[in-house]
């Protein structure tokens, strides 16, 4: 979870100078003691040109360092304003902003790290002249910097490329769950009791393990969770998946055989992150929930920006698409012996289109420009969806249109709304 704090970047850009500046003022040393020689335009006059020089310097780049800041925050504030405040970790993950803070924040501890080093020496005052030129080297590239960043601040705040980016994290997001694979490959031979024979026996003969504190289940370790059943002997059955809400000393999982429970509890906490927000990491209606915030805040009456909300349908139907082509979670993962240890939580491809298209639905009354949106979202997806999958979609299709009914006045309207329902229900080729 590093990435979403604004430190980690410029902790490690700071770590980066001070080993530079090591290096740097090992070789002005060496200049000094006359074992090397620097060239003539590197020389920075005495000690008082070079400390008036570095603190000039440092007290640019540290003026400069609090407009970044005042600009990071305003762009915060507005994102909470606009994009609503699930939007504020987006931006304070954002890579650029962090090698912004950090280039400035580097660039201000090297100055003063080579200002305190001129010192009076046994053979005068001692001046780092290479370090000083590092130093408006530093500073040449902060400028540079930050033209970037306000580049960079400017494009992102813009709301199409906020959505754009969200949707561009979703795909990223399932990709890697593809990626990542399911259990081990144990084709043919599968042993111990099966799913159904498991699913039963665990009510009755499993033993429940809480939940240490509360939060939101962040990141689950299936691998973890997989060897601490084999060294168990046990089978556990989360009755959470990432996204959802814990609570302390409410059920976590349960664990069979019972007397398994206390192992398998003790070792628990290595395999799953609990925290104070939800994370996309493993919990992909995470951005389709954040998607569809942007969407009603647009419809509200406050704003009225029905473009957006359009725009929002548009990345949510390609974000449904790939998981309709892509996403085939993996519910039960057994160990290399083929014995199942671990029954997971998933979101199933149903949850994931009500939650797209059921609150959007309920804040368009009276819209046919979002309601006509969504259906051709829903066709679009349909092509891709399984025949499993076509129920719901259908469903969806049919809400749409009995709130077309109800709420919009004008017939011709209702027609166009009515069309592409059709479209839906019987797709070409079909």
């Amino acid at each position: 979870m590093l990435r979403t704090n604004l430190w980690a970047v410029p902790t490690l850009e700071v770590l980066l100078v001070v080993l530079l500046f090591a290096g740097t003022y090992a070789l002005d040393r060496a200049a000094y003691n006359g074992d090397v020689s620097l060239p003539s335009w590197m020389i920075s006059g005495n000690a008082d040109a070079a400390r008036q020089t570095l603190t000039a310097m440092a007290a640019a780049v540290i003026t400069v360092v609090g407009v970044v800041f005042s600009i990071t925050i305003v762009t915060l504030t507005l994102a909470s304003t606009q994009f609503g405040p699930r939007m504020l970790r987006n931006f304070i993950r954002d890579r650029g902003t962090q090698f912004t803070l950090g280039t400035f924040v580097a660039t201000f501890v090297y100055a003063i790290l080579a200002l305190v080093s001129i010192s009076p020496s046994s053979h005068g005052d001692f001046v780092p002249h290479l370090s000083i030129t590092v130093t408006l080297g530093l500073v040449v590239l902060d400028l540079a910097v930050l033209i970037f960043f306000i580049h960079h601040i400017a494009k992102s705040i813009q709301l199409p490329q906020v959505i754009a980016s969200i949707a561009g994290d979703l795909s990223k997001a399932i990709d890697a769950q593809v990626a990542s694979g399911g259990s081990v490959d144990v084709a043919g031979r599968e042993r111990g009791l099966s799913l159904r024979e498991l699913l039963s026996r665990l009510p009755e003969s499993g033993s429940v393990i809480t939940a240490t504190k509360s939060g939101y289940l962040q990141f689950v370790r299936y691998d973890t969770l997989v060897g601490i059943g084999t060294g168990t002997s046990a089978v556990i059955r989360l009755l959470h998946r990432p996204g959802h809400f814990v609570v302390e000393g409410h059920p976590l999982a349960i664990v069979l055989p019972a007397d398994a429970a206390p192992d398998v509890a003790r070792s628990l906490e290595r395999a799953h992150v609990i925290g104070p927000h939800r994370t996309l990491t493993q919990d992909l209606a995470f951005a389709i929930d954040q998607l569809v915030e942007i969407a009603i805040r647009a419809l509200s009456p406050a704003v009225n920006d029905t473009f957006t909300a359009l725009t929002c349908i548009d990345w949510i139907g390609d974000s449904l698409c790939k998981i309709a082509l892509h996403w085939n979670p993996t519910t039960v993962h057994r160990d290399g012996g083929g014995y199942i240890r671990v029954i997971t939580a998933e979101l199933s491809f149903d949850r994931f289109v009500q939650r797209a298209f059921e609150k959007i639905r309920q804040a368009s009354a009276g819209m046919p420009a979002v309601m006509i949106r969504q259906l051709e979202a829903l066709a679009k997806i349909r092509e891709f969806a399984a025949e499993e999958q076509q129920s719901v979609l259908v469903d969806q299709a049919a809400m749409i249109l009995r709130a077309s009914r109800a709420s919009v006045p004008e017939e011709a309207d209702r027609a166009d709304v009515q069309r592409r329902y059709d479209a839906v229900v019987v797709p070409a080729g079909r």
